[in-house]
């Protein structure tokens, strides 16, 4: 009796292995087709970029010398390919202006190209992140892991790692890396993607997503990382701080009922009018308190540029708008966005959806946030500098 007993479990458990087998396959299937789907959405959506009104300023950004090398980044990326064997580099190199560029999503379901964190030896993953830590500040490289790593946390609150963990990155490389022409990097997995771009001794990089579901690890392998309390905490301090008649600016609804990011995935081309309460109408205190917000989404890419980047929006300063939507309580849950001529922050607290089961009720809530950082005007991705490099050389 105890040997058919066991043989009935043995059969159990090959039955439902085979059952999540099927349905993994399934899930793959549907992911992509769905991938190209959203994907044949770009023949029909030539890049414009972030607008006010659909169409682009012109003059804003050019092409001129930083005086900051990016010859740390150059060696990196040749480091990283060097790792590659032939058929990877067939999977992960892409010209610099194919449109691989525009091929990211959020979502862990997404069919990515590219070379994957969790097909890579430690020699390519020591080199992948060799050229993270070569573009980035090490806070942008240490939030860029620890979003990796609480994907892993989200995975053991599912009790599956299908599609999540934290290797489930992908890196692609846009162009040759050089001195003097036009080339890239991209990383693209759930709640990271970096676009970053660059040109001589420019860097552009944007589009910048970034967020995790849950922000805070309170258990598991990785428990006690936690990410975007400061650009979270801070915000609301700065959303406080303003008084009755900026609120009745800034604040374009007291109610958050959903999501509110607007330029996330396939969102190159959004027609995001300005909205909300001019920085120009801030006191000097408000306004320290906001560009200090600024920073620390700007300051996740190296010092150097971190810094030539914030001389840009403050350059255009005045023509910033500040929008807020949800409360200002202690506890509360909200959307806020910062948008000017040359750069577009939106920080969301979005509806549960791996933690669906802690949080039935399916309202915003903190514990999953989505953030992104973008170039208005045509220069995510270096677009307009990869232009007006293209005007002065022929290629």
């Amino acid at each position: 009796m105890k040997h058919i007993f066991l043989g009935i479990l043995v059969l159990i458990s090959s039955s439902s292995a085979l059952s999540a087998q099927r349905s993994e396959e399934e899930a793959l299937r549907r992911a992509k087709e769905n991938s190209r789907r959203q994907e044949a959405r770009l023949d029909n959506d030539p890049f414009v970029g972030i607008t006010t009104n659909g169409k682009t300023e012109s003059g804003l950004f050019k092409i001129e010398s930083t005086r900051v090398s990016t010859k740390s980044i150059q060696k990196a990326a040749k480091r990283f390919i060097s790792t590659l064997s032939e058929s990877q580099k067939k999977e992960t190199l892409f010209a610099v202006d194919d449109d691989e560029w525009r091929k990211w999503m959020n979502q862990h379901f997404y069919d990515r190209a590219g070379m994957g964190f969790e097909d890579m030896n430690e020699s390519q993953k020591e080199a992948a992140f060799g050229l993270l830590k070569a573009s980035l500040s090490a806070k942008g490289f240490k939030l860029s892991r620890d979003i990796m790593r609480l994907n892993h946390t989200l995975g053991e609150m599912q009790g599956s790692m299908f599609m999540l963990g934290e290797w489930a990155y992908w890196i692609t490389i846009m162009g040759e890396p050089s001195a003097t022409e036009p080339w890239g990097w991209q990383i693209d997995g759930h709640h990271l993607i970096i676009n970053f771009f660059v040109l001589g001794d420019q860097v552009v990089a944007t589009p910048t997503f970034i967020g995790s579901e849950p922000v805070i690890a309170e258990s598991g392998k990785y428990a006690g990382i936690e990410i975007l309390q400061d650009e979270q905490n801070q915000a609301l301090a700065f959303a406080q701080s303003l008084t009755s008649k900026q609120k009745s600016h800034a604040i374009l609804s007291t109610q958050k009922p959903g999501n509110d990011n607007e330029t996330e995935a396939f969102k190159d081309n959004v027609v995001l009018p300005y909205e909300g309460l001019p920085v120009s109408h801030l006191d000097a205190e408000q306004a320290t308190a906001l560009q200090s917000l600024v920073a620390l989404f700007i300051d996740s890419i190296r010092e150097p540029h971190a810094k030539i980047r914030m001389e840009e929006i403050l350059k255009h300063w005045d023509d910033t708008y500040f929008a807020w939507k949800g409360s200002t309580d202690e506890d509360a849950v909200f959307y806020y966005r910062i948008h000017s001529p040359v750069v577009l922050i939106e920080f969301d607290h979005q509806n549960p959806i791996g933690l669906r089961r802690q949080f039935p009720n399916r309202a915003p809530i903190r514990q999953h946030v989505h953030a992104v950082v973008r170039t208005p005007n045509g220069n995510d991705y270096g677009k307009d500098l990869l232009r007006q490099h293209y005007e002065q050389y022929t290629h």
